[in-house]
């Protein structure tokens, strides 16, 4: 008689990893144990595998007991021939009935990242009985995922007119069905256009009136949406609930060496709920905050001091003598579910909160910032509008410029010529829009030619490990190479190989990594001990166990398990997005040739903006770097922002 054959979808959840504590080569052996189907798994035949004692072959049956719904969810894909890996993120996001909701509506499958529209067709095409493209459900999903598609981008917004032709694309034939379908189930937000301005004298002859423009109503996500309502609602409450917190007077027992411009800065302080303080590298924007924190101690003050990665919130602790962490640290952000512990119930303590690098400020942790606020705090946000946006939606620190609805003080004198001077005066030209030759014979900015991808990877080893170490006595351990991509010979996942070879050969004992390793951090996980680490922080691997890494990272050291690991990369090479609101004494920038289509004057520009002593740059983009310097913006977000802060302050 022949053996059974195996059930394919208990095959499947084996080979996908699906089964907690379940590795590879155990899944291998399991047929020959007798187990091929859920109905075999008992722990009395698990304890017939190789190496699974009792108390191993009672844990792996528990496990595969409490794994029941993702379990479910893998029968479902595997019968519509879609990869049951997709199981785990949507038991993790539909909860323990995610089949039940997947057989009720297939289309909840776009909700996860990486399914297409095809895959959630095939889906509902195994599941429902005469499935159709014009269900309401499907064009309501394809709401949302046009919605959350556009996110990527940095957009909160999109106009309803691109909504409907991605539906119309999709074979919608009622994309207006499809739209408030997706209003009425909460996902989704309708903004209506915005009242046209009009001069008194029309208001007489009121049947002239200008209609709304119906090509400015716009649909959004409800979460950032939301966000974008309540933070316009926040700033306007802090504005109207701040007192003065000393006379301006006060600025002059701090005064020494500051100019007109930052005496300004430090004046509005006191009096503005809400205020900006913007300026390029070099124009004392630091100096300012300082002085700030120094006049509001000597008055007994209760200042918090923040900033969205961990090196920008050590380097504001240097500059102030004063303790600063993250913002998510600030606010007490719970693990990595994106919730926050301090808000409207439970606010901060603090009368002035600054927080620096406002740039990298997205829409959700701004509006959790302000909400945490409680009335009378007096808010300062620092940071340069010129650099890059925040890698989540919206565009904060240029919307709150834009609505002109607080004070800002733009600071333009460049004083950092001695310690900074021909870092800072190329990185003010270029955001200046211009791209001068360099000029600089101490070696603090060298240019370096490259032909092509292969030949700047190896001049980027080269500076690091060998010219800028000897002929400038800078540490390799303080060089971060920066690079706009992540593929190719100069993208972060070769040169993090070609640079470990020769920092710090060896056979990656612990998920790839070795003591000495140098580590950034892919996502926020605050809630391992003792203090976690957050989404852009570099480390240093200093120690590996049993599955665990110990890093050292500008907060502190950490131990890293489980599935925090997999949000670990080599670290010597980094994105420019991951490098922001971080500085190294010594930085390489390449441009390889495949960035061309990427670069842009903000990209540029913060990328040389992250070198304090010295920065080389390795060319081999060609005429494209000129070009993004002088023509290309980053492109412009759709937000509503701006215009909800300039109503509120009316």
């Amino acid at each position: 008689m022949s053996a059974p054959s195996p059930d394919p979808v208990f095959a499947a959840f084996c080979a996908a990893g699906l089964w907690p504590g379940l590795g590879k080569r155990t899944a291998a052996e399991l047929p020959a144990a007798g187990i091929t189907s859920p109905d075999d798994v008992t722990a009395a035949r698990l304890l017939k595998l190789p190496r699974v004692g009792k108390q191993r072959a009672e844990r792996l049956f528990s496990s595969f007991l409490s794994a029941a719904p993702t379990y479910d969810v893998v029968a479902l894909l595997v019968g519509a021939g879609l990869e049951a890996r997709l199981a785990a993120s949507a038991a993790d996001s539909l909860g323990a009935d995610a089949a039940r909701r997947l057989r009720d509506d297939p289309w909840a499958l776009l909700g996860l990242t990486g399914v297409t529209l095809a895959d959630a067709d095939r889906l509902a095409i195994a599941v429902l009985p005469g499935a159709d493209r014009q269900d309401s459900r499907r064009g309501r999903a394809i709401v949302a995922l046009t919605l959350r598609t556009a996110t990527r981008d940095g957009h909160t917004v999109l106009p309803a007119d691109l909504v409907v032709a991605a539906l119309r694309a999709e074979g919608v034939a009622d994309p207006v069905a499809a739209i408030v379908a997706a209003v009425e189930s909460g996902e989704v937000l309708d903004h209506e256009p915005p009242e046209p301005e009009f001069a008194e004298d029309d208001a007489a002859d009121a049947d002239e009136l200008p209609e709304p423009d119906p090509a400015l109503r716009t649909l959004s996500l409800a979460r950032y949406g939301m966000a974008e309502e309540a933070l316009a609602e926040n700033v306007a409450r802090l504005a109207a609930t701040s007192e003065r917190i000393a006379d301006p007077a006060a600025v002059r027992s701090v005064a020494k060496g500051l100019d007109e411009a930052q005496k300004a800065a430090v004046a509005q302080v006191l009096g503005a709920g809400v205020s900006l303080l913007t300026g390029g590298p070099g124009t004392g924007k630091s100096r300012t905050v300082a002085a700030i924190v120094q006049l509001l101690r000597t008055k007994g003050t209760e200042v918090a001091l923040a900033a969205p990665t961990g090196r920008a919130a050590k380097r504001l602790e240097e500059l102030t003598d004063h303790p600063a962490v993250t913002v998510h640290r600030l606010l007490g952000a719970q693990g990595t579910s994106g919730g926050f512990a301090r808000n409207e119930e439970w606010p901060l303590d603090a009368d002035v909160v600054v927080v620096d690098e406002a740039s990298m400020l997205d829409v959700e942790l701004a509006a959790a910032l302000l909400e945490a606020c409680p009335d009378g705090t007096h808010l300062l946000l620092v940071g340069d509008p010129a650099q890059l946006p925040s890698i989540g939606p919206g565009h904060v620190l240029g919307d709150l410029i834009d609505s002109k609805a607080v004070p800002v003080t733009e600071l333009t004198t460049l004083y950092r010529q001695a310690e900074g001077g021909a870092i800072a005066r190329l990185a003010n030209a270029v955001r200046a829009g211009e791209l001068p030759p360099v000029d600089s014979p101490d070696r603090e900015v060298v240019v370096v030619p490259a032909t092509g991808s292969a030949e700047a990877a190896r001049r980027v080893v080269q500076l690091v490990t060998d010219s800028i170490p000897r002929a400038l006595r800078i540490d390799p351990a303080t060089v971060q190479v920066v690079t706009p991509v992540h593929r190719g010979p100069a993208g972060t996942i070769e040169l993090n190989k070609a640079l470990k070879a020769q920092l710090n050969p060896g056979e990656g004992t612990v998920w790839g990594f070795d003591v000495g390793d140098r580590v950034v951090a892919t996502a926020n996980h605050l809630d391992l001990e003792p203090i976690g680490f957050a989404n852009g922080e570099v480390g240093v691997v200093t120690g590996t166990g049993d599955g665990a890494l110990t890093v050292d990272f500008s907060s502190g050291p950490v131990t890293v398990t489980g599935t925090a690991l997999s949000d670990l990369r080599h670290g010597w090479a980094i994105t420019v997005h991951r490098a922001q609101g971080s500085e190294w004494p010594g930085v390489v920038v390449v441009l390889p040739p495949e960035a061309g289509g990427m670069l842009s004057r903000p990209l540029v520009y913060t990328a040389l903006t992250r070198a304090q002593r010295h920065l080389s740059i390795v060319h081999a983009s060609g005429a494209a770097l000129a070009r993004a310097v002088r023509e290309v913006d980053v492109r412009p977000r759709r937000t509503r922002l701006a215009r909800l802060l300039a109503e509120n302050a009316d």
